[in-house]
């Protein structure tokens, strides 16, 4: 039996529309304002128990990405089912185990639910929100697509998540072995070199270069100088963090990064990849190229990058091709720029950088197993030259006794 029903709902514009209208269900209700390319906002029941049909949104706070993931993705499933914007950051808000998510997710229902558009609400909250993700969702209500759009950017995200994950088990490997390194030099040289320099004391032997070089530097990290040596590191590392917040420092460091060997190639891959993919989701969505660029040149990771791609955009304002400007800069290798320049040519420039993006996260995937298998036995040999090296450096004075008395006992 048909029922009346009060309705709120966003038009492409982003004028919120108050009406009624007769259904079976409040979700037949959402599907005829969708329809109508209008975002329910709320819909209830002209008589009876309020029921709120709602679409879902998001945090608030500083929130890990692969959980703004998660939420985006039940979110674009909300959306698509036909949920109100009210009531679905009220299920998104009660469900989530982040408290920030949480109390994010409800002021932005409380936003939304006093006629704010979804993308100015979560605009409110810029640490859980990026550009990009506001951006994308202002796109998705002006074009009527916004389940659509949610659905891109939940993917755009889990990427990212993706992406990172790869980036740091690259990492954590080589990171392990250092420290584990660093521990077994520092408890050789703390525990193990002060017993072979009192044995050397009471010879009173003359000790090789290498043997002295091991014995001062016990001396040193197990006196009050090791207190001094550690403030010295804390001190420069604390300019050193000071500096790359530099303009100068920034760009220093990230083309530093980008000639590391091996580790360079995985840093600039992911930064392609990261970029394209950005550019793809924001193009795709109907952001204008010029403000997409914008956004993509914040969130590529790397300050090289970023520079290209301003420079681009302002090549683009004075009427010069995408790929034409990114050409002029060497950190844009000749495939990525000659499919933006067929993407451009054929109208499907969203689709040629999904294309690149995807190339570029299975070119960091296989470069991480690629550097993975590389560095074990490196870091092994690595482990067994300190170490040994150590312990060679304290026995050669017992080779030189040896040979003394040896020689003592021949002579006599």
């Amino acid at each position: 039996m048909a029922k009346e029903f009060a309705y709120k709902a966003k038009d492409p514009s982003g004028k919120t529309i108050s009406g009624k209208t007769t259904a079976d269900d409040m979700s037949l209700v959402a599907a005829g304002l969708k329809d109508k390319g209008l975002i329910p906002i709320s819909i209830t029941p002209v008589s009876g128990i309020s029921k709120e049909l709602t679409l879902p949104g998001f945090l608030g706070g500083k929130v890990d990405l692969k959980e703004l993931a998660i939420v985006s993705r039940q979110f674009a499933t909300m959306v698509d089912s036909g949920l109100t914007l009210v009531r679905a950051l009220g299920v998104l808000a009660e469900q989530t185990e982040d408290r920030i998510l949480a109390t994010t997710l409800a002021q932005v229902r409380g936003d939304v639910e006093q006629g704010a558009s979804l993308s100015a609400a979560l605009a409110k909250h810029p640490k859980v929100f990026s550009d990009l993700y506001v951006a994308m969702i202002r796109a998705g209500e002006a074009g009527g697509n916004l389940d659509q759009v949610l659905t891109r950017l939940s993917t755009t995200l889990e990427k990212q998540v993706e992406l990172r994950r790869t980036v740091k088990s690259a990492m954590t490997y080589p990171v392990v072995v250092v420290c584990v390194v660093f521990i077994i030099v520092t408890a050789m040289l703390v525990f193990i070199v002060p017993t072979f320099s009192k044995l050397f004391a009471q010879l009173h032997a003359k000790l090789p270069a290498p043997t002295q070089f091991v014995v001062d530097v016990s001396h040193i990290v197990a006196s009050v100088y090791a207190i001094v040596l550690v403030a010295a590191v804390v001190v420069v590392v604390v300019l050193f963090r000071q500096w790359i917040k530099t303009d100068v420092g920034r760009l220093t460091f990230d083309t530093a990064k980008l000639k590391i060997p091996i580790l360079g190639k995985v840093v600039h891959k992911a930064s392609l990849a990261r970029f394209t993919n950005t550019l793809a989701s924001l193009v795709s969505s109907g952001v204008p190229i010029v403000d997409a660029l914008d956004i993509v040149a914040d969130t590529s990771g790397n300050r090289v990058i970023e520079l290209a791609l301003r420079d681009a955009r302002e090549g683009i304002r004075n009427g010069r091709p995408l790929a034409m400007m990114l050409a002029e800069h060497p950190v844009m290798p000749g495939m990525v720029t000659q499919m933006i320049d067929t993407g451009e040519q054929t109208g499907s420039l969203d689709v040629l950088l999904q294309k690149i993006a995807d190339f570029y996260d299975a070119e960091v995937k296989a470069t991480v197993d690629a550097l993975t298998s590389i560095l074990e036995p490196i870091l092994i040999v690595i482990i067994g030259a300190v170490v040994g090296g150590i312990v060679i450096c304290l026995y050669l004075p017992m080779f030189d006794y040896i040979k003394a008395v040896q020689n003592l006992g021949n002579s006599g």
